[in-house]
């Protein structure tokens, strides 16, 4: 057995790691969506396979919508079909663990070790493990920083290699960047090698940059639904409404929060593509 498949997570890190609460995987359980094993003290284990099915769960119902029984006929569904391929991953799948496998590359083509690269970003080796095999459990802020040590950027960590151009996006026809970051769900409105990230923010209660960070260009952000604090170069507050915008230039730290007890929605263009 390999040593991803000896990984267990304990209820709290699985939650975190899902974009969830530890309470909502204590209901999925009691639906019979995803069934953990149990220690010797009777405390809940999620292996990596668990962790992709809460991913697949939490995408059906977020982005699909599907009540439980939905959603279990949609898991059988998928188990039948990679079972009559073999090793066959559905392409939400693959795309959920893009990110990890794109930054594990940079660093091998660095020839850096995890120790090295997490001790010049400020953030512990494991945190960066878990990045790289899961693409889940740190925040915008350090994203970007790691997407600027190696040279590149958060949209290009996220994207396809080959961008697609599309000139019509419909509505609620957005692609989603792999969700990183638990509460963030990041939707294009544009594609293609294009002078401007055009996106769509989908922020949880509470969720946040959890920290500032800063690259190169202008940025514009217009507030749809919700309420969200930017806070520009550590001391300059804008509480923001719906309708509110903001304009700014993006080599300013900035940092957000959701200060909304519901979702915030937010659209946020950068140019030139640099975030």
């Amino acid at each position: 057995m390999s040593g991803a498949d000896n990984v267990r997570y304990k209820v709290a890190e699985a939650a975190r790691l899902a974009g969830v609460s530890a309470s909502t995987l204590r209901l999925w359980e009691s639906q019979g969506l995803v069934v953990p094993e149990r220690s010797a003290t009777g405390h809940r284990q999620y292996s990596e396979a668990d962790l992709a099915r809460l991913k697949r769960i939490s995408w059906f119902r977020t982005e699909r919508g599907l009540n439980p029984a939905a959603i279990r006929e949609a898991l059988d569904a998928e188990s039948a079909a990679n079972d009559d391929n073999g090793s066959a991953t559905s392409i939400e799948n693959n795309a959920d663990l893009q990110v990890g496998r794109k930054l594990r590359n940079l660093r091998h083509a660095a020839g850096k070790t995890l120790e090295q690269v997490a001790g010049e970003i400020g953030i512990a080796a494991s945190v960066l493990s878990t990045l790289e095999r899961t693409s889940q459990g740190v925040s915008v802020a350090v994203l970007h920083n790691l997407a600027e040590y190696f040279g590149t950027t958060v949209s290009s960590l996220s994207g396809e290699v080959e961008p697609r151009a599309r000139a019509l996006v419909r509505a609620g026809e957005w692609r989603n960047w792999p969700r990183t970051t638990p509460g963030v769900t990041v939707q294009l409105l544009a594609e293609g090698k294009n002078q401007m990230d055009c996106h769509r923010f989908v922020l949880a209660p509470g969720a946040s940059s959890e920290g500032a960070y800063r690259h190169e260009g202008e940025e514009f952000v217009y507030v749809l639904s919700g309420r969200v604090e930017f806070v520009l170069d550590g001391d300059q507050f804008y509480d923001l409404h719906p309708g509110d915008s903001l304009y700014f230039e993006s080599r300013r730290r900035h940092a957000w929060s959701n200060r909304h007890d519901g979702e915030t929605v937010l659209l946020w263009i950068n140019t030139p593509p640099t975030f």
